[in-house]
């Protein structure tokens, strides 16, 4: 269990680094055009999105999993 929980979060470190990096090469706020300030994320970039929280949150409660004293 312990070896599985340790390969699971580089795992999802990995993919949360792979989402990231992507996601900073989209342009978003690179043009400077005053009349879109905010704009919604649509298709691939909402996924993007939404899957680089839910790997964070996995992230955070395999962390905090993993620190238990039943793991040490």
């Amino acid at each position: 269990m312990d070896i599985a929980t340790y390969l699971a979060l580089i795992i999802i470190c990995a993919l949360l680094i792979v989402l990231i990096v992507l996601q900073s090469r989209t342009p978003g706020m690179a043009n400077r055009d005053s009349s879109s300030v905010y704009r919604t994320r649509r298709g691939v970039e909402k996924t993007m999105h939404q899957a680089t929280i839910a790997l964070a949150v996995a992230f955070l409660l395999l962390s905090l999993i993993s620190s238990l004293p039943i793991f040490s």
